[in-house]
């Protein structure tokens, strides 16, 4: 969208609301980075014509780590470390989407159990992440009680992750070719008591919160965005899929035998900040769903490729075989090298859609890596939403496009 017609666009929409003069003195306004709302990473220049907002420009880099950079820097196995700290809340899809590129350009053959494993995981991190969306959403509207609703279902959540790894966030569980390790024996029956918790949890958040007449008067019809303007901004994840566009890379690009499940793409009709909050909300039946499936399909076996080259060998070989142990130590010591080549496999995270482009020039570390995040993205459709509105609604719209920014920085 060119400056000349975002100022169009803006007059336009402004005159439309009544109250707004466009010859009045125009006031620039700060908004971040600071809790809450802009949750540190990013700063907004508002300018404000009286109560309305006549543009929006987003400022980023405030917590840049310099992940990619640093990617190109480790071993492709060290890189499983840097991928979940792009995204803390959920995690697991940086983990995947990272090392799915890599086994892409290695040919990796991942055993069944490890792709069913992840695909838990997957879902669990996107529930994870949409609990803080519910709770922390709310709370920048001025509504305190929800976060504590939803962080009781986030607790139990990340009990779960540590049962498998040892973390409670920032995991690092996924391996180019499998997993670290296998799962707990008992951690299958805790996944599917916690999904009935979970069902509970959501019935709850729709009859309090969903259907509360103050939200409701302040979310339905606010910050509209049709679904061509969605398209052409780049949106993806339930941003896109609230303005009525049904794009879900588990469907159109089915990754981990995600073929194989029967789950709907849930979408919005009007593309507001309610349809965008409602996703979330309807998006979790999506995910118990796909769970209560995966159990069924955990079945005992392998968790890593059997290559040798590419995974290490089990602890207990190390004591017996000498070709074990040269495995391991060149494995450990510089890690394996991929053919000439460039990868990149788009998965759906609870934000959109996530991609790590790999290339590799033959070494041991990749040549270049580039993340495809999508806070980062779905930013530029903040603008389009707040122009027109007033200010109270401009935190709204940024509540309900992504109130944490867990991937804006990278």
């Amino acid at each position: 969208m060119t400056p000349d017609h975002q100022e169009s666009t803006a007059a336009e929409r402004l005159s439309g609301q009544g109250g707004a003069m466009m010859h009045t003195e125009i006031m620039s306004l700060n908004v971040g980075p600071q809790h809450p709302s802009t949750h540190g990473v990013l700063r907004l220049v508002v300018d404000m014509d009286g109560e309305y907002v006549v543009k929006v420009t987003p400022h980023m880099g405030y917590l840049h780590s310099g992940f990619e950079k640093t990617f190109e820097h480790r071993t492709y196995q060290q890189g499983v470390t840097y991928a979940p700290r792009t995204d803390y809340l959920h995690s697991f899809s940086h983990e995947l989407a990272y090392v799915l590129s890599v086994e892409k350009l290695l040919q990796a053959q991942v055993p069944e159990r490890a792709n069913v494993v992840r695909v838990i995981l997957h879902e669990l991190g996107r529930m994870h992440s949409h609990l803080v969306f519910v709770g922390t959403g709310l709370l920048d509207l001025g509504a305190l009680t929800p976060f504590f609703y939803a962080f009781r279902e986030k607790e139990a959540l990340v009990d779960l992750f540590e049962a498998v790894c040892g973390y409670r966030m920032n995991q690092g569980y996924f391996r180019v070719g499998g997993l670290s390790r296998d799962i707990p024996d008992d951690w299958a029956p805790r996944v599917a008591k916690f999904l009935d918790q979970m069902e509970q949890g959501v019935a709850e958040y729709t009859t309090l919160f969903a259907q509360n007449p103050i939200f409701l008067d302040r979310a339905r019809g606010v910050g509209v965005i049709p679904p061509e303007v969605a398209i052409d901004l780049g949106l993806t994840g339930p941003n896109l899929r609230a303005s009525g566009v049904p794009l879900d890379h588990r469907k159109a690009n089915p990754y981990c035998g995600l073929e194989e499940y029967d789950f709907n793409v849930v979408t919005g009709q009007t593309g507001d900040s309610l349809d965008r909050f409602n996703m979330r909300l309807l998006e979790f039946g999506e995910s118990i769903k796909i769970v209560r499936q995966a159990l069924k399909k955990l079945k005992p076996g392998p968790v890593k490729d059997p290559n040798r080259k590419i995974s290490l060998p089990p602890r207990q070989e190390l004591e017996t075989s000498m070709e074990a142990v040269i495995h391991h130590f060149k494995l450990v010591t510089e890690g394996f090298h991929p053919p000439h080549g460039e990868a990149y496999v788009p998965i759906e995270s609870a934000r959109g859609e996530v991609g790590y482009y790999v290339v590799s020039d033959g070494g041991s570390m990749p040549y270049r890596v580039k993340i495809r995040s999508p806070s980062f993205v779905n930013l530029q459709a903040l603008e389009y939403a707040c122009v027109g509105a007033q200010f109270a609604d401009l935190i709204t719209i940024l509540a309900t496009i992504d109130p944490v920014l867990g991937d804006v920085d990278r």
